[in-house]
């Protein structure tokens, strides 16, 4: 089948070019990112990442901020939404689905007390929980099976659910 328009406007010949590549020599799935973070006062921060414009952070003024920007845990959320909207768009696209829409409203549990240094233990997200919010005129077992998809290969929603090493040095 031959299309004039890309389905859902993504380049799926790229995504092809880059499996084929990968098929042929797979350390070309070897991958690093980096981002590069500059404290500007107070709770404010920006990060660079590649050639992009630098994104602000700060923190809302209940927790000592100007909030002039999303906080890192806002932040971390986005990036789960944008990483799942990225799973169904590459995957629909292979799979022929058309989307008409796409939504995703992301939450997360945190408690303040370690944060706060009010105790010691988890600091981080207690729970995240994503609904996502799709219309394709496709049938709904074809959506289903997008859905398992996604879920099973987004790096981030994959990287948020596995305890993975981080390791933070002092220059």
């Amino acid at each position: 089948m031959t299309v004039d328009t890309r389905l859902n406007n993504v380049d799926i010949e790229a995504v092809g070019a880059l499996v084929d590549a990968i098929r042929q020599d797979s350390a070309k799935a070897n991958t690093t990112w980096a981002a590069h973070v500059t404290w500007q006062g107070g709770f404010q921060s920006t990060a660079r990442v590649r050639g992009f414009a630098e994104t602000p952070s700060d923190e809302p003024t209940t927790l000592g901020g100007t909030d002039t920007a999303p906080n890192p845990v806002e932040q971390l959320l986005a990036a789960l939404g944008n990483c799942l909207a990225v799973g169904y768009a590459a995957n629909a696209t292979a799979a022929g689905i058309p989307l008409d829409s796409l939504r995703i409203d992301l939450r997360g549990d945190i408690d303040l007390h370690v944060f706060l240094g009010l105790r010691e233990g988890h600091a981080g997200f207690d729970s995240i929980t994503a609904k996502v919010h799709l219309t394709s005129p496709a049938p709904t077992a074809d959506l289903k099976a997008l859905h398992h998809r996604v879920t099973a290969s987004s790096p981030v929603g994959h990287t948020l659910g596995t305890a993975i090493p981080v390791k933070i040095d002092l220059a």
